[in-house]
């Protein structure tokens, strides 16, 4: 009884810690992706995960109700994809959504 209680609870922190990696990992991902120009994606906004589109061969993302077109410059390619979901970095300038990066969710 008292090995198989052991055994749970090096089993409980043995997730536990392979999590807490998953995330750190995640987190230097999302601090480590650069725009085509060279600028950090996470420095200039926070990413946000999304849904996309693809129309006529450009993707489209939405964002507060509306979607938006994703400038050719700010798609991230090769960036890796840890999420498997799609991430778009945007600020709202005087109410005008800039895009600033976009990594698709089957980035390579």
């Amino acid at each position: 009884m008292l090995l198989r209680a052991l055994l749970l609870v090096i089993g409980a922190l043995n997730f536990v810690s392979g999590t807490a990696l998953a995330v750190d990992r995640i987190r230097a991902w999302f601090k480590g992706v650069h725009s085509p120009a060279g600028v950090p994606c996470c420095d200039i906004s926070d990413g946000h995960r999304t849904e996309y589109d693809v129309r006529a061969g450009a993707y489209w993302v939405p964002i507060n109700g509306l979607w938006w077109q994703v400038p050719e410059k700010a798609i991230v390619r090769n960036a890796g994809n840890p999420l498997g979901e799609a991430v778009v970095w945007y600020v709202s300038l005087r109410g005008n959504i800039e895009i600033r990066c976009f990594v698709p969710a089957d980035a390579a």
